[in-house]
């Protein structure tokens, strides 16, 4: 199985753990999901060779308990992403942008705070919410009711706003030196670095469930002369 010139996006929507696996190096399977593997590892100077291994031995261990999102019905993802991905983020952006406030109060003098962090935030948390409403409200019900056919248009600004969520986690990596720890970081430091490494595995998961399979199934159902 060559896996070497498959896409990322492709990848990752094949292999259960994929995502794991790329979020170790640092690859973007979602709004850079089109990338193949051998292009993208080389992009950052990895062994293309070693992560497809890698991803052989993900592959080979995976379970029949893992879930095949490829295979669910839309009705079933569209549960999943709300109550998995929706939901979560909802419950994660208050409380980043509450210990990034307090952060900054009192280590706003180190030159290592992420100083603009909880604004960048605030910015996250008011553009997502906006965009999990338009997809609740519109797009997922059409999706779940299987009228995909009707949705290329929907899909179209949900794909772009994804890239900009893609363009803010770049953002927040540069501000906070790809989230490392500083040594003397205290406890509401370390939480909230804590806090935005799972925002960045929790959303980039949630963009490629979206991207590469229920909008990509969508389009795949969706007749050539609609």
């Amino acid at each position: 199985m060559n896996l070497l010139d498959q896409s990322l996006g492709e990848l990752a929507r094949d292999i259960p753990g994929a995502t794991r696996v790329f979020n170790e190096h640092g690859l973007d399977f979602c709004c850079g999901g089109n990338v193949s593997l051998r292009a993208a590892a080389t992009i950052k100077d990895l062994d293309p060779d070693a992560i497809a291994k890698h991803l052989q031995q993900v592959l080979a261990a995976a379970t029949p308990a893992d879930r095949d999102w490829n295979a669910a019905p839309p009705a079933d993802l569209v549960e999943h992403i709300v109550s998995r991905y929706h939901d979560t983020h909802r419950e994660q952006l208050p409380e980043l942008v509450r210990l990034a406030r307090r952060v900054e109060s009192v280590h706003g003098d180190k030159a290592e705070c992420p100083r603009g962090l909880a604004d960048l935030l605030e910015i996250i948390q008011e553009e997502m919410e906006s965009h999990m409403q338009k997809e609740e409200q519109i797009l997922f019900p059409m999706l779940a009711s299987g009228h995909g056919a009707m949705a290329a248009g929907p899909i179209a600004v949900m794909r772009r706003e994804h890239d900009q969520h893609g363009e803010n986690l770049q953002q927040m990596a540069t501000m906070t030196n790809d989230i490392t720890l500083p040594a003397e970081a205290c406890n509401t430091w370390s939480a909230l670095y804590l806090g935005l490494r799972t925002l960045r595995e929790d959303l980039m998961e949630h963009i490629h469930l979206e991207n590469n399979i229920l909008f990509a199934n969508a389009a795949a159902a969706t007749p050539a002369h609609a």
